[in-house]
C-alpha cells in the first residue's frame, strides 16, 4: 500500500519526500538529541551546584544553631539559673538586685552574635518581668512550643518560628526545658538565633533557599517575601511538600523547577528542619536554548538552500517528464503520427525512445484490428440471433399466473372454497417471489410472504401444523434483503416437521435488541445432534457458485456476511427431539434502514 501511494506522487513530490527523508528527518532527530543533552547537562550542572551550595548552607547553620545549643546547654546546669528563678522575693529591691547580679545572659548576647536574645519563663509570683525572665500568660502556656517543651525530657530541645515579646519580631528559637530537681520546679528556656546572620548565610546563595520547620513555615529565606509564609501559601507542590529529603520536580509559583531538600538535625532536638533550594528549569536551561537557537536558524537556513537546490533540478527533471506525458496523451487521443525528441541519455531519454518504438508498433496493431473488425461483427450478429430465440423459447410468467387465476375461479364456482383460497395464496406467493427482485423489501412484505407460505403448508398437512408470526410494529417497514426469512421457515417445516404425526408448531418472531434487529424461527420438529450442526455450518460457509443455493440456508448465511458483515449469520441452536431455533441479527438504523 506505501510503494502504491508512492507511486502515485509526482517525480517533484517524490524528491521533497526524499529530502524530507533523508536528510530533514535525520537532521531534526540530532537537533533533538544535542538539544536534550544540553538542557541536561545544563540541568545536571545545576543540580550539582545547589547539592554543593545546600551542604554549605546546611553546615553553617548547624553551626550557628550549635552555639544555641551550647550556651542553652550552659544555662541548663547553671546553679545561679536555679537559685535566682526559685528564690521566694520579699521586697521588689531583692528582685531587682538578684537580676543585677545574675549577668548571664548579657554575658551570652555579648560574646556570642549568633545569639539575638534569651529569656527564661518560670512560674515565680515573686519575679518581675524583665524580657529575660518572664511570667509564662495563659496565652504562652496553651502554646504547642510550650506544652511540647514542658512534655519533653530533660536534655533535648526543640526548634520553632516563634515570636519575642521584646520587640514582637519571629525568630528561628531553641526551645528547652530546664528542671530543678531540688526545687521541684522547671522553667522553658528560650534561645532567639541571629536571623540576620542566617539571613546572611542563605543570601548568598544564587539559587532560591529557604529554611523551613517542620510544620512547614518558612523561617529563613534568600527571598524576604518568603519569610513568615507556609510552604502551601507559595503553592508548593503538595506531594513534594511532605518529602523529608531528595531531589524532585514540581512546580512553584506556576513554573516547572527541580527541587532539592536536605534535612538539618540539630544536636538532642526532638523535632528536625529541611533546606530547600528550587531553581527554575526555565533558567537554567536558558543558555542552552539561545544555543539551540542559533543552530536552529543556521540549521534552517542550510535546508532552505538544499530546497532551492531540489527544487530547480526537481523542475529541470519536470519538464522533460511533461513532454513526454504530452506526446502520450495525444497518442491516446488517437494522433498516432507523432515522433518524440528528447535530448539526453538518462532514463528519460531511453522512455522518450521507447514511445517512439510503441507508436509505430500501434500503427501496425490498427491496421490488423480493423481486418479482424468485419469478422467480430458478423460473430456479434450471430450471438443476438442465438439470444432472441432463447428468449422465445421462456415461458411467459403470466400464463402460469392466468392459468392459476382459471383454476381459482372453477374451485371457486364449484364451492371448493379451501382449494381456492390455497390456490390465491400459491399465486400470491409465487408473484411476490417473481416481483422481489434483487433489491430491497419492508420487513412486513417478507412477513406476508412467511405466511403465504406457511398457510399453504398448513394445507397440506391438514391440521398437524401450527404458526405464529410476531413482528415489533417499530419494524414494519424497515427494509431488509428479500427471501431471507423464507428459506429459514421452509427448512422448518421441510427437515423439522416432515416426520412430525401432529402438534407441529413453527414460530417467527421479529424484535428489536439494543442497536440491533433479531429475527428468529423455531420448530419443535425433530432436532439436530452438536455433530450436525457443525457439519452445516461448515456446508453454509462454503462459498460456491451453485444456483441451486439461491434460496437455502447456504444462500442467506452468505447473503447476511455479505450485507452485514462477520457476526451476522445464521446461528444455530437446536435438541434431538425437541426442536430446533434459527436465529440471525440486523444492525438497527444501518443503510438499509428507511
Amino acid at each position: 500500500m506505501f510503494f502504491r501511494a508512492l507511486n502515485d506522487l509526482k517525480l517533484r513530490k517524490k524528491l521533497f519526500l526524499s529530502f524530507i527523508v533523508v536528510v530533514f528527518i535525520p537532521v531534526l532527530i540530532v537537533g533533538i538529541f544535542l538539544t536534550d543533552q544540553l538542557r541536561g547537562m545544563a540541568l545536571d550542572k545545576a543540580m550539582d551546584q545547589t547539592t554543593t551550595n545546600v551542604e554549605r548552607v546546611k553546615a553553617r547553620t548547624q553551626e550557628l544553631i550549635d552555639v544555641a545549643y551550647d550556651s542553652s546547654y550552659r544555662m541548663a546546669n547553671d546553679d545561679r539559673l536555679a537559685t535566682v528563678s526559685n528564690k521566694r522575693y520579699e521586697t521588689v529591691y531583692e528582685v531587682v538586685q538578684a537580676y543585677r547580679d545574675f549577668q548571664e545572659f548579657n554575658e551570652n548576647r555579648r560574646l556570642y552574635k549568633e545569639i539575638s536574645n534569651l529569656r527564661f519563663y518560670i512560674e515565680n509570683p515573686t519575679m518581675l518581668d524583665n524580657w529575660e525572665f518572664i511570667q509564662p500568660e495563659p496565652a504562652i502556656v496553651r502554646s504547642d512550643w510550650y506544652q511540647k517543651a514542658m512534655a519533653s525530657p530533660n536534655g533535648t530541645v526543640s526548634w520553632h518560628y516563634i515570636q519575642d515579646e521584646r520587640d514582637q519580631k519571629q525568630y528561628l528559637s531553641l526551645v528547652r526545658k530546664v528542671s530543678f530537681v531540688e526545687q521541684s520546679t522547671s522553667g522553658v528556656l528560650v534561645i532567639n538565633v541571629n536571623m540576620n546572620m542566617l539571613n546572611a548565610i542563605l543570601n548568598q546563595e544564587s539559587f532560591e533557599t529557604m529554611l523551613v520547620d517542620d510544620r512547614n513555615t518558612i523561617m529563613a529565606a534568600n527571598r524576604p517575601d518568603r519569610v513568615g509564609k507556609t510552604m502551601e501559601d507559595i503553592e508548593f507542590d503538595q506531594d513534594v511538600m511532605k518529602e523529608e529529603s531528595g531531589s524532585f520536580e514540581a512546580d512553584v509559583d506556576g513554573k516547572a523547577s527541580r527541587v532539592l531538600i536536605e534535612p538539618l538535625i540539630p544536636v538532642s532536638s526532638v523535632n528536625s528542619l529541611r533546606i530547600i533550594s528550587v531553581f527554575s528549569i526555565d533558567t537554567i536551561v536558558k543558555d542552552a536554548n539561545r544555543i539551540n537557537v542559533y543552530a536552529f536558524i543556521v540549521i534552517s537556513a542550510s535546508l532552505l538552500i538544499a530546497i532551492i537546490l531540489i527544487y530547480g533540478v526537481s523542475t529541470i527533471l519536470s519538464k522533460r517528464m511533461l513532454r513526454l506525458s504530452k506526446h502520450i496523451t495525444k497518442v491516446a487521443t488517437g494522433n498516432l503520427d507523432l515522433v518524440l525528441e528528447i535530448d539526453g541519455k538518462d532514463e528519460i531519454g531511453q522512455l522518450s525512445r521507447q514511445f517512439n518504438s510503441m507508436v509505430y508498433s500501434i500503427n501496425g496493431l490498427v491496421e490488423a484490428v480493423k481486418n479482424s473488425n468485419s469478422q467480430m461483427n458478423l460473430l456479434e450478429s450471430k450471438q443476438n440471433e442465438i439470444k432472441l430465440k432463447m428468449m422465445a423459447s421462456q415461458i411467459n410468467p403470466h400464463f402460469l399466473f392466468n392459468a392459476l387465476e382459471s383454476i381459482r375461479m372453477k374451485a371457486h364456482l364449484k364451492g371448493e372454497k379451501e382449494i381456492s383460497r390455497i390456490v390465491s395464496l400459491l399465486g400470491k406467493l409465487m408473484r411476490r417471489i417473481l416481483e422481489v427482485g434483487n433489491g430491497k423489501t419492508k420487513l412486513a412484505d417478507e412477513m406476508d410472504i412467511v405466511r403465504c407460505y406457511l398457510d399453504i403448508q398448513k394445507f397440506r398437512y391438514e391440521g398437524r401444523l401450527e404458526y405464529s408470526l410476531r413482528i415489533d410494529p417499530r419494524l414494519e417497514k424497515y427494509s431488509i434483503p428479500p427471501l431471507i426469512i423464507q428459506p429459514l421457515v421452509e427448512n422448518a417445516v421441510i427437515h423439522g416437521l416432515e416426520n412430525k404425526l401432529e402438534g407441529g408448531k413453527v414460530s417467527v418472531q421479529a424484535g428489536i435488541e439494543d442497536d440491533r434487529i433479531v429475527i428468529d424461527v423455531y420448530d419443535n420438529g425433530a432436532g439436530m445432534t452438536g455433530e450436525k450442526i457443525q457439519q452445516i455450518y461448515k456446508s453454509i460457509n462454503q462459498v460456491e457458485d451453485d444456483e441451486r443455493n439461491r434460496i437455502g440456508l447456504q444462500n442467506v448465511h452468505l447473503r447476511l456476511l455479505l450485507i452485514y458483515g462477520d457476526g451476522h449469520g445464521l446461528h444455530i441452536e437446536s435438541e434431538p427431539g425437541i426442536g430446533t431455533r434459527i436465529s440471525f441479527t440486523i444492525p438497527y438504523g444501518g443503510e438499509w434502514h428507511v
